[in-house]
């Protein structure tokens, strides 16, 4: 599979900006720790919570417990958003992914998604059916999200913001 295209919107970037490449998306997503996770409750009121996630194969990883108000969202919608960056104004990426959230249950993804939480977040899960497991009363759901567009805000001159389209 090629890297995405990005197309850079020329109304919301500095004259002269150019499109960020898929590269620098990737590191972002691959070395961010933190992310806000946006959903929607059932009566339409927007809910956002910050957690981590992990990035690999093409989606972004996240967990949550069966009866956290993420995962009754995503129940009702599995439309989301998940943001990370920099708290910098002048400088950086911000990374905005835009997808549905899909339950992950496999053993070998739910395996490697494990050993990259301890890797990259020092965070220790067991794989249990459905899902991870940190101790005898904390069990969580894993969800991928596979983006169907992604928009990448380069911060610091030239500012510009590119869209990759990929579902």
């Amino acid at each position: 599979m090629s890297e995405p295209l990005g197309e850079l919107h020329p109304g919301f970037s500095s004259p002269g900006a150019t499109a960020r490449p898929w590269s620098d998306v990737d590191d972002t997503l691959t070395s961010a720790k933190i992310f806000w996770l946006s959903t929607v409750r059932t009566d339409g009121r927007p809910h956002v919570t910050p957690l981590p996630a992990v990035w690999t194969a093409g989606s972004l990883h996240f967990c949550t417990g069966p009866a956290e108000q993420k995962a009754v969202n995503l129940r009702a919608n599995p439309n989301v958003v998940l943001t990370t960056g920099t708290d910098k104004q002048d400088e950086g990426l911000d990374v905005m992914v835009e997808g549905k959230a899909v339950k992950v249950t496999g053993a070998a993804l739910l395996t490697e998604l494990a050993r990259l939480w301890k890797e990259r977040l020092n965070w220790d899960y067991e794989v249990v059916e459905g899902g991870f497991r940190q101790d005898e009363e904390h069990t969580a759901y894993v969800f991928g999200v596979a983006p169907a567009k992604v928009l990448a805000f380069g911060k610091g001159e030239p500012y510009s913001q590119t869209r990759f389209r990929l579902g």
